[in-house]
């Protein structure tokens, strides 16, 4: 028996037979490993076997930290290049559990390869991405690519140690149920005559050369960013070119002689859309007797999106766009991306805004998001129409509403510029009105203040008849509307009225306007055009490629149009404050007079404010006029301010309910006081340097809030100065969190 031994100890010694692996039961025997790679893979962690003889999994214990250098290190797999996707998520609050095992969760992600898990290619005789011949009607451009690969992982951020992530690796082959490979240089039935030599186009190069074709830029340039995509994966060489060049013009052919007439009859077209991108509706009723037609659109990225910036933030709508014009109208949820502008995360297309059908949409998108992250949640949703539901917000987001005023203000200046001839009546008329909208929180009678209004410019008869039809019957929801809920900025306003005018520019073309009457149009223009604008913007900003595209994005709205301009540019009236002079950077000879400076409605001069826009001129003239007396707060201010006191005087009698609007109060006061003090501090070492310390127990008093346990790694020589960064980091993390 020991001579058998002997020679499997030597066997194993001397050919690399390996051992079976022991199972580790207890979580704090798994060492933590830190590859010095900047990107690491599977194949640079030692796995162990955790759990227990009938259940076990390969398991990874590594830094939080590193979990997204491990995600690139796995989707730049020579072999099988792809890229991992969320399938799904769950997420606890710290201090949620009373007793925890050492292996429960504080995050919870399950990282799926994009490649499957759904497999498009059941049931037919082919794999969609296998080679095809050019088909005129293919209305794709591109078949699906889900072909039912099961590589996945799992990533569990531990309740117990924070710091710490533990990978469990399901499967780590990029095959099928079948067992077969699936994708990349080594699937045989690949895309294309070189498959095998050649990696495959992930989506993200493919969505980069699909924008570009859409958005009409020329085909050599298409193919020049194609090639350098597809190059990060296989190297250069003159098959490659070739390949990329077939695939880049077949592309083309196929977008170019698509249509959005599936069918003559628009009903029966949009249903058979409607069939092909079921991936990409949320929520879809066709029309009958009893139920109207509502088509609730969002792609994949439009979610990853929501999911990014609409959580713990705020969410817009831009409503009733084309409601006279179009067959149905559209409305368009927006989140505010990273340099704060308007992007459209879904759109709605039907003419019913009842209660009742606008929450089963409502309900529809959150169950998504819910899907996706069960933690996803909007801090506010900011309306523009005064007769939207409010009620279906707050039961479905539960959470609060704000209004915006950019529709209204950019209602009255368009047909205040259209109707009348005198410039200066136009600024009189479109200050007066401003008074009017500002005097709701003074008290002053609206009824009374708008019937001074109509007699007083009673000669400019053609706008008077254009307010007494359209907004006279309905001025009292509004006015009641913006007493109700506070008030958005000008940089939300203006955000969304970006995106409303360049949907405008996108739809109202004049090749199109004979079919603005046709629901599949509208579906097939917002799925191609406008959200291949949008993600190649969002791809130009976060990639630093495709500088002009950038420039153009960040340049988009008139809010960072406005910080363009410098102080010394502006300069404000001293006598009676009536305007300001903004010199043009453009031409040092022009001047743009900014008439009611200080105030929303101001009336600039400029071409772009002639349109009806918010200019930058005005933007930048508030901020200027934000820091002096003499002129009045913003309407946002003080719509914020008499919230404020009507919570303070709201409780007249020294009961608990004043005890709950005072604490209130003070504790939007120190949030904002502590936004304030972290947006003008130029050094963000000094804001953390003055927040104060809390004190949990005698053991942990140097790890704010987190027993000494928690962070303790195994112990080594080595492990020391890791322990003591990871608590300095912690502890830094603690405090900032504290300002959210």
């Amino acid at each position: 028996m020991l001579r058998l031994v002997g020679v499997k100890l030597n066997l194993e010694q001397q050919f690399g037979i390996p051992q079976k692996m022991d199972i580790i039961e207890s979580i704090l025997d798994i060492p933590v490993q830190d590859p010095k790679e900047e990107e690491f893979s599977s194949a640079d962690l030692n796995w162990i076997k955790f759990g227990n003889p009938e259940h076990h999994d390969d398991v990874a214990l590594i830094p939080y930290a590193r979990v997204d250098a491990f995600i690139i290190g796995e989707c730049s797999n020579v072999e099988c290049p792809t890229r991992f996707h969320i399938e799904r998520g769950r997420k606890r609050s710290k201090g949620s559990l009373k007793e925890c095992k050492n292996d429960e969760y504080l995050e919870y992600r399950l990282y799926w390869c994009s490649f499957g898990p759904e497999n498009y290619g059941e049931g037919g005789g082919i794999l969609p991405s296998r080679r095809y011949r050019l088909n005129t009607r293919n209305r794709a451009a591109r078949p699906q690519s889900m072909r039912g690969c099961t590589c996945h992982f799992v990533v569990k951020r531990l309740y117990a140690r924070p710091s710490l992530a533990l990978l469990v690796y399901n499967d780590r082959r990029h095959v099928n149920k079948s067992g077969f490979v699936c994708h990349g240089p080594l699937d045989r039935d690949a895309i294309g005559p070189g498959a095998k030599k050649i990696p495959y186009i992930c989506s993200e190069i493919q969505q980069q050369t699909m924008s570009m074709i859409y958005l009409g830029i020329p085909e050599e340039n298409v193919l020049e960013k194609h090639i350098e995509g597809i190059q990060r994966y296989c190297g250069s060489n003159a098959k490659v070119n070739s390949l990329a060049s077939q695939y880049v013009h077949k592309l083309g052919m196929i977008i170019k002689r698509s249509t959005h007439e599936l069918d003559l009859d628009d009903q029966a077209s949009i249903r058979m859309w409607v069939e092909r991108n079921k991936k990409s509706i949320f929520f879809y009723q066709d029309s009958s007797e009893a139920d109207p037609f509502i088509l609730g659109i969002q792609t994949e990225w439009q979610l990853q999106q929501m999911i990014r910036f609409g959580h713990r933030s705020i969410m817009a709508v831009d409503s009733t766009f084309g409601i006279k014009r179009l067959k149905y109208p559209l409305c368009t949820l927006l989140v505010f991306d990273s340099r704060q502008h308007a992007l459209p995360v879904a759109w709605i297309v039907t003419r019913s805004f009842a209660k009742p059908d606008v929450s089963k949409w409502m309900k529809a998108l959150l169950v998504r998001a819910h899907g996706i992250d069960i933690g996803w949640k909007v801090n506010g949703f900011l309306i523009d129409d005064a007769a939207a539901e409010i009620d279906s917000i707050r039961d479905v987001f539960c959470c609060p509403v704000l209004f915006s005023l950019w529709r209204v203000r950019r209602s009255w200046l368009r047909n205040i510029i259209k109707r009348s001839i005198n410039v200066e009546v136009q600024r009189e008329m479109f200050k007066r009105l401003g008074k009017i909208v500002c005097s709701i929180w003074s008290g002053v009678d609206s009824q009374v203040a708008l019937e001074e209004f109509t007699q007083d410019f009673v000669d400019q008869t053609s706008f008077i008849e254009y307010f007494k039809a359209s907004w006279m019957p309905k001025i009292e929801m509004w006015i009641d509307m913006m007493k109700t809920l506070p008030l958005a900025s000008q940089e939300a306003s203006g955000a969304i009225e970006a995106y409303h005018v360049k949907l405008k520019v996108k739809l109202y073309d004049d090749s199109h306007l004979g079919a603005l009457q046709r629901v599949d149009w509208l579906v097939h223009k917002l799925t191609t055009e406008l959200h291949s604008s949008y993600w190649l913007d969002r791809y130009a900003d976060e990639s630093d490629s495709f500088q002009n595209v950038k420039e153009e994005y960040i340049a988009s709205t008139s809010w960072h149009r406005a910080l363009q301009i410098p102080d010394t540019s502006v300069t404000l009236e001293d006598n009676n404050h009536l305007f300001a002079k903004v010199l043009s950077q453009k031409d040092s000879n022009l001047t743009h007079l900014v008439w009611n400076p200080g105030s929303e409605f101001a009336f600039c001069d400029c071409e772009w404010a002639m349109q009806g826009n918010l200019c930058k001129h005005v933007i930048k003239v508030n901020m200027i006029c934000k820091n002096h007396q003499a002129y009045q707060s913003s309407m946002s201010f003080q719509s914020f301010r008499e919230i404020l006191m009507n919570l303070w005087r709201k409780p007249v009698d020294d009961s608990v309910a004043l005890d709950q609007a005072v604490a209130w109060t003070h504790q939007m006061l120190d949030q904002i006081q502590k936004l304030v003090e972290l947006n003008s501090a130029n050094d963000i070492g000094s804001v953390v340097n003055n927040l104060p310390l809390k004190w949990v127990s005698k053991k942990g008093r140097t790890f704010v809030g987190k027993p000494s346990s928690t962070l303790s790694l195994p112990s080594s020589s080595k492990s020391k100065p890791l322990d003591s960064a990871a608590r300095k980091k912690n502890r830094k993390r603690k405090r900032l969190s504290r300002l959210r």
